[in-house]
């Protein structure tokens, strides 16, 4: 299964950390969501990205990031416990 997903982060004393992960239905509406986020004045940024992966059995393949707004991790994609789904 595909997961489609625009993450924000906002900026704390220990640096950039994820806020809630918001699934989306394609990689458009992903995109378009993480620029939304990325412009509330709560958020340093956002990244849109894509994680196949089976829920059932919990594993999942790395972020593929689609697009990145304002401030993310460098490392977002290496990540694999970015944002969604919840363990």
């Amino acid at each position: 299964m595909i997961y489609y997903v625009a993450l924000p982060f906002v900026r704390l004393d220990e640096g950039l950390v994820p806020g809630e992960a918001v699934e989306c239905p394609h990689a458009g509406a992903a995109i378009r969501r993480a620029a939304a986020l990325a412009s509330a004045s709560t958020n340093a940024g956002a990244v849109a990205f894509s994680r196949c992966g089976d829920p059932d059995t919990g594993d999942f393949d790395e972020a593929v990031v689609l697009q990145t707004f304002g401030e993310v991790p460098d490392d977002i994609g290496a990540q694999p416990d970015v944002g969604f789904p919840p363990p």
